[in-house]
């Protein structure tokens, strides 16, 4: 296991344990978040956490051509029961994925550090959020990091209504040129979805091929 000096490096992420920790430590500045995402590295960690970096094997990842979506959400969508936009209030979807109630944690790994991490991003123009709204009140959302023109990371996301969440995410994929979403690790909720596991040596493949960030 590798510790982070203030040297802003990562070893390869070949040497990641069988469960994906690759290194700890360092810090959450704009310019090792940017290397981090590039190298298919993520940090992920707890309140009382040194900062955990992560590249997982297999990687779960959505192809929007294979995007699920079932008969009773094109329902929702055609109904417009919710108007969904991009970036219009980043700060808020982030907060509201910090609070949000996940099973099996006890608290949250959106800490202050990570909020204020990824709004510096998102002022960069590197992080963007997606927001689901119903009457003007915000119901859902989600964040992620944009990864140049082909591959998003997605981070997190929150709801307050069953469908809300789903509306959000369905509608920023079809309305977006994304050749791949990088879901990080599995969840029952995106598998629903066609999210699918690669491996890792594929993820990367398609992150070299796609990848445009300039650090």
């Amino acid at each position: 296991m590798k510790y982070l000096t203030q040297n802003i490096s990562f070893p390869n992420v070949n040497e990641a344990s069988s469960d994906g920790l690759l290194a700890i430590g360092g810090d959450l500045s704009v310019k090792r978040l940017l290397l981090a995402y590039k190298s298919g590295i993520f940090p992920w960690f707890e309140n009382e956490e040194p900062i955990l970096w992560w590249s997982p094997n297999p990687r779960f990842v959505l192809f929007p051509e294979k995007l699920k979506v079932s008969k009773s959400m094109k329902q929702v969508l055609r109904n417009k029961d919710y108007v969904v936009t991009v970036n219009k209030d980043f700060k808020a979807v982030i907060t509201e994925c910090s609070k949000a109630k996940r099973e099996g944690q006890a608290g949250t790994w959106i800490t202050q550090s990570m909020i204020d991490a990824y709004i510096k991003l998102h002022e960069l123009g590197y992080a963007r959020s997606v927001e689901v709204w119903r009457d003007n009140m915000l119901v859902a959302g989600l964040y992620g990091v944009d990864l140049g023109n082909n591959v998003f990371s997605g981070e997190s996301m929150f709801t307050k209504e069953s469908n809300a969440s789903k509306a959000g995410f369905i509608s920023f994929i079809q309305n977006t040129n994304y050749k791949l979403i990088d879901c990080q690790v599995y969840t029952s909720h995106l598998e629903s979805l066609g999210a699918e596991e690669i491996s890792r040596d594929l993820f990367l493949k398609y992150l070299e091929e796609s990848n445009s960030l300039t650090l």
